[in-house]
């Protein structure tokens, strides 16, 4: 993973020198404002590569599930840095309408150059798309949603720039609110993932859990059926109620099978099993009973 973020952290980079220099060049607010938004992704992903870095570590005495919330929490910064260039571009805009600042200075140039961006960042968003689900990454996934947002805010503001150069002269500044608006909505997908992730949101639905483990020979019942994390590296914690008059040793061949059951199909890298005995059915229960009392 580290490797497909270095390509994509250089991609980026040049996204950025281009984008910038295009804005400069013309005094365009929507472009800088595309160009900052740009420059976090290139940020994002220095971000991304120490998370990833921290996330693989194996378990230890002080993090006995593991370190994958780092890259969770690695997702989560993606959106800080997002609300930064939010409020920063509003800014700039808000003052250029109100002060009647004149339109940017638009070339030729201006558009190829945007449009090449465009290529890049659609070659980039597949990338990560593809790597992301391959390996399951948090991180990936959430900066693949924020390059292809790039792509149509760079096409948005490609379009918006056409009408600025046949003489809308305000447009520039509304074309970066347009913008402000789309980073703010990719950094709210984000949230959406990331966050159930962090207050340990249950991954899998109990009912699901339960109909797998109650497929096994010898579980009578499960409950007290809990999960969380995040999909692939999720762990499950359940009890299963057994024969009461099966010895321990069978009991708890029960409960390895049912781990590797959730593990192989249910998709979790840990799972801690319980073993009850299973209570008596009643009408067996009487029986018992007036078993013994004429005995």
């Amino acid at each position: 993973m580290n490797l497909v973020l270095a390509w994509i952290l250089v991609a980026n980079l040049v996204v950025v020198a281009a984008k910038l220099a295009a804005g400069l060049h013309s005094g365009s607010m929507a472009v800088l404002g595309i160009a900052a938004d740009s420059g976090l992704d290139a940020f994002n992903n220095v971000v991304a590569l120490m998370a990833v870095w921290i996330a693989a570590a194996p378990p230890d005495a002080e993090h006995p599930y593991g370190h994958g919330k780092f890259e969770t929490l690695g997702a989560l910064a993606i959106v800080s840095f997002l609300s930064i260039t939010c409020f920063e571009v509003a800014r700039s805009a808000i003052s250029r309408l109100l002060s009647g600042a004149p339109p940017p200075h638009l070339e030729a140039g201006t558009f190829w150059i945007l449009g090449g961006t465009m290529v890049i960042n659609v070659a980039v968003t597949l990338t990560e798309q593809r790597m992301g689900r391959k390996l399951r990454s948090e991180i990936l996934q959430a900066d693949a949603r924020h390059t292809g947002a790039d792509v149509l805010i760079t096409a948005a503001v490609l379009g918006g720039l056409a009408l600025v150069a046949s003489g809308w002269r305000q447009g520039d500044a509304w074309l970066a609110l347009v913008v402000v608006v789309l980073i703010a909505y990719s950094g709210y997908q984000i949230l959406r993932d990331t966050v159930p992730i962090l207050v340990d949101r249950r991954a899998v639905h109990p009912d699901r859990i339960r109909a797998l483990v109650t497929r096994e020979d010898g579980v009578r019942q499960a409950s007290g059926i809990r999960s969380r994390g995040r999909p692939g590296e999720a762990f499950a914690e359940l009890t299963i109620h057994v024969d009461p008059e099966a010895g321990v040793r069978e009991a708890h061949e029960v409960a390895d099978r049912v781990e590797r059951l959730l593990e192989e199909e249910g998709g979790f890298s840990g799972v801690t099993v319980h073993v009850e005995p299973a209570a008596e059915p009643a009408d067996r229960a009487d029986a018992g009973g007036g078993s013994r009392d004429r005995g």
